[in-house]
């Protein structure tokens, strides 16, 4: 006959080495305990029963509510040592979630080596609770597979819902409603500025411009630079009424940029030229 495990839901035991003390009570060291890997659902519901009944390894433990039923089938023609042939089920007293199976099989391990399980009161006292000598993978059983199958799909289905949250924010003062700089690039074509608005129309204006001939272009330039010795390119382009990169062409081979001094940011002709103009002039001085 197969021994009456003992199934362990208390967080409290464990299989491991005992914790330093200086008493370790051993009177519970042959009892035989199983050990189990189950489902997390079948681990919440041992959880939650724990809360409300005692410990299993305490004294109170046999009037407590059963938490599920073990049934085992043996072969009577069979040795009490030969496990080959035996089949572990494992039936649930209640559970909660309607899709949770109740009934598990359970595979026992064939390589395993016995360890003991250890526990600690909250007094801080050791005690050996008992050795374990089996161990169990417990699976849904064949007739309940369809009811865990849709357990898991709600599991999952719930986990890939993102719950949605409304916050509302008081005294913020819309700072966090602003976009910060470099976000956004956009200008709405209601609210525009008059800057914008000119610097449109100056863009329109000067694909309409066409070039004059550099000859005649040059004589422009000079009666404009007789009138004025110094000219900004704004003032140019309106003057001439030619486009800005064809003017600026023409500045490089006839005039200078003033850099700095009282007329900074403005054009002035080159020195070979103004001795010319001075001398038609002084030409023109003598003939009268």
């Amino acid at each position: 006959m197969a021994e009456k495990p003992n199934i362990d839901s208390n967080n409290s035991t464990s299989a491991a080495a005992p914790t330093k003390s200086s008493h370790l009570e051993t009177s519970k060291a042959d009892r035989h305990v199983w050990l189990m890997k189950c489902p997390p659902v079948v681990a919440r519901a041992m959880q939650n029963h724990h809360l409300l009944s005692p410990p299993p390894f305490s004294s109170d433990a046999g009037s407590g509510q059963t938490v599920a039923k073990v049934v085992v089938s043996v072969d009577p023609l069979r040795p009490n040592d030969d496990f080959s042939s035996t089949q572990f089920t494992m039936e649930l007293a209640g559970t909660a979630d309607r899709h949770m199976p109740k009934c598990y099989s359970m595979d026992m391990s064939t390589d395993f080596i016995p360890m003991s399980v250890f526990a600690e009161s909250s007094q801080g006292k050791s005690s050996v609770e008992g050795k374990i000598y089996h161990k169990f993978d417990m699976k849904p059983h064949d007739e309940d597979i369809e009811d865990y199958a849709k357990l898991c799909r709600e599991r999952t289905n719930k986990y890939m819902t993102k719950t949605r949250q409304i916050q509302i924010i008081n005294d913020d003062g819309g700072i966090r409603m602003r976009p910060m700089p470099g976000m956004l690039d956009i200008k709405s074509s209601v609210f525009v500025d008059k800057k914008d608005k000119k610097k449109v129309q100056a863009k329109v204006s000067e694909n309409k411009r066409t070039r004059r001939d550099p000859e005649e272009m040059e004589k422009i330039m000079f009666k404009l630079f007789e009138k004025q010795p110094n000219w900004t390119l704004k003032q140019l382009i309106q003057k001439t009424d030619q486009p800005e990169q064809f003017l600026k062409d023409m500045l490089k081979l006839l005039c200078v940029y003033n850099n700095k001094g009282a007329n900074q940011g403005t054009y002035e002709l080159k020195p070979e030229y103004r001795r010319s103009e001075n001398k038609s002039d002084a030409q023109q001085t003598t003939t009268r």
